[in-house]
């Protein structure tokens, strides 16, 4: 509700416009009002107070009365209908003969005395905070990792994935294959990525899920003694890790993956490692300007970009009447941004590497 002295000077510089030239309609909308609605504040001349406050509602005719909303308490507040919701308690009235109330009714009579809370050890739904964003403006800044399943011949058994990509240019810069998932192994897997990448005066920011191999406190703790800084996604949202989910699909979905499974561990390995070669060295990843992931990881996707782009303003030259517009995007991407959900958490987000 606005205020009478707000009205009068929403009004004064409606007036203003208007005696200036301008037409009712578009002085309003661009205070954010309707022509009725100005209208209406003046029609009786002088600018009318708000009246909704002062006007009488009537009490519906079906009102419950404070007898019946205590007959409602009443039979919730029965030992045998304690712990039972209304949904349970009006259908079991019912095989009793009874009607008193509405299910509706009953839920809202409980909220009224503030008595419809969760049962038991469960609580109310709380909403989590997106994810810390990060910042990664070169290799070896921002990585993701994550476990996945690799199936075998005999049925609930599995040989795990374990595999690290580059944010900043997708790189796989490690990955490992056991027949268990736990913290010890994903130690020796982070230390062997780091070390093999050189990052050990610089080392990166770690994203990883919330499960029980990534949050050990093996791995926590070698970590911490690589001075890497950890990141989890939220409990249950996969979209806070896509870099390692979008990986895992592509390698899934790669023609040859055997879909009966591995025979064994070193057959998997051998086919993993075929993948990685193929995925860092020849494909040309869509998200980096369709460079391999190792061009762009030493640097050599900007002169490639740059090449291409002379090829296509050349054939623009040749002829530019099949060209409508510009040519294709061949710009370097300066930056990746890890769970960038909100451009003010984009911007408030603590980037550890300045560009």
């Amino acid at each position: 509700m606005i205020s009478v002295p707000d009205r009068r000077q929403i009004v004064e510089l409606i007036n203003n416009a208007r005696n200036a030239g301008a037409r009712l309609g578009p002085a309003c909308k661009i205070i954010g009002l309707t022509a009725r609605t100005y209208q209406r504040w003046t029609q009786c001349g002088n600018v009318k107070e708000d009246g909704r406050p002062l006007a009488k509602h009537l009490e519906p005719a079906n009102k419950l009365t404070q007898q019946e909303k205590d007959r409602v308490l009443e039979i919730c507040h029965k030992p045998e209908n304690a712990s039972l919701p209304p949904s349970q308690i009006v259908p079991g009235l019912a095989d009793q003969g009874q009607y008193i109330a509405s299910e509706s009714t009953f839920y809202r009579v409980l909220h009224e005395a503030k008595e419809q809370n969760h049962r038991g050890y469960s609580q109310k739904p709380s909403k989590s905070e997106p994810p810390e964003g990060y910042r990664a403006a070169g290799p070896n800044q921002v990585w993701t990792w994550d476990i996945t399943y690799l199936h075998t011949h005999i049925r609930g058994m599995f040989f795990y994935l374990y595999m690290i990509v580059d944010v900043f240019s997708r790189k796989i810069v490690g990955w490992e294959i056991y027949d268990r998932e736990n913290s010890e192994n994903a130690a020796i897997f982070i230390q062997k990525a780091v070390w093999s990448e050189g990052c050990l005066i610089n080392p990166p920011v770690l994203h990883a899920d919330n499960g029980s191999a990534q949050k050990g406190s093996t791995l926590v703790a070698k970590m911490q003694d690589l001075g890497i800084i950890a990141s989890y996604s939220r409990p249950s949202v996969s979209n806070d890790n896509p870099y390692s989910e979008a990986l895992f699909r592509t390698c899934k979905y790669r023609p040859g993956y055997p879909r009966n499974g591995f025979a064994a561990i070193e057959d998997a390995r051998k086919w993993i490692l075929s993948f990685v070669r193929w995925y860092n060295h020849e494909h040309r990843h869509s998200a980096i300007r369709f460079v391999s992931p190792s061009q762009r990881h030493v640097g050599q996707d900007r002169e490639i970009l740059e090449n291409r782009r002379e090829v296509y303003d050349m054939a623009k030259r040749r002829h530019p009447e099949r060209w409508s517009g510009k040519i294709r995007n061949w710009d370097y991407i300066e930056e990746v941004w890890l769970n960038p959900y909100e451009e003010q958490n984009k911007i408030s987000a603590k980037s550890k590497f300045a560009a």
